[in-house]
């Protein structure tokens, strides 16, 4: 790892995606922090043209830098899709420098937007994990947890709700049966009273309303006219 020298604003460090280039010293907006650079291909040559690794950047339709050696400390810069630099591209100079487009503070991690092309074909693939995007996921799934929650919650009321109609149906249920209870009761009782007449108890008493004891006691009395008598000589 090439090692950063002290009057430099910059250092490598360990970074989210690996490997990245972190401000060691204020760096204002506009200032040119780091060239990237390496040996040139020609894309007009078969031999050049064939070599592919994510360090490559296009200067024009012929002309790219390959910045996968290891002197090339700007590559250690990461991607973010809102950075706080960009690349400075001067085609006929067949020079990039990366510049700042706001105020960096000590310790930021500094990266610039790799372009559509390079985050279709790398980063898209596996996810970038530039602050903005962990950002957008950390929100996401915040949202898809509270989502959850309310569902749950949403779920809990309708099963108290159908516990309680329940609850509910099987009060009225009970009450239906104690009305028909008594109302059967009212019928039993109802039907022992019509036994009765004029609603009094018979009680020994025959239709007439004479007591059937007491003319089983009374004692049979013989008629005088049927009464013979005997003839006289």
């Amino acid at each position: 790892m090439p090692a950063s020298l002290s009057h430099k604003p910059y250092r490598v460090g360990r970074s989210r995606t690996g490997l990245g280039l972190f401000a060691t010293k204020p760096i204002k907006k506009g200032t040119k922090i780091i060239r990237y650079f390496g040996p040139l291909l020609d894309s007009k040559k078969k031999d050049e043209d064939a070599i592919e690794n994510k360090y490559l950047f296009e200067l024009t339709n012929r002309w790219t830098i390959d910045g996968s050696v290891r002197e090339n400390v700007a590559r250690y810069i990461n991607h973010a899709c809102r950075p706080n630099a960009e690349s400075d591209v001067k085609p006929r100079k067949r020079k990039v420098f990366i510049r700042a487009i706001k105020d960096i503070e000590p310790g930021d991690e500094i990266n610039y937007d790799y372009g559509t092309d390079y985050f279709k074909a790398y980063l898209k693939p596996i996810g970038c994990k530039c602050d903005a995007c962990e950002k957008k996921r950390k929100k996401k799934r915040a949202e898809a947890r509270a989502e959850r929650v309310r569902l749950k919650e949403k779920a809990e009321r309708k099963a108290k709700r159908e516990a309680e109609k329940r609850a509910g149906q099987r009060k009225a249920g009970a009450k239906q049966a104690a009305k028909a209870n008594g109302n059967a009761k009212a019928l039993n009782a109802k039907a022992l009273n019509a036994k009765t007449l004029n609603g009094k108890a018979l009680n020994g008493k025959h239709l007439n309303g004479h007591s059937l004891t007491a003319a089983a006691g009374k004692r049979a009395v013989p008629s005088k006219r049927g009464a013979a008598r005997p003839l006289q000589a």
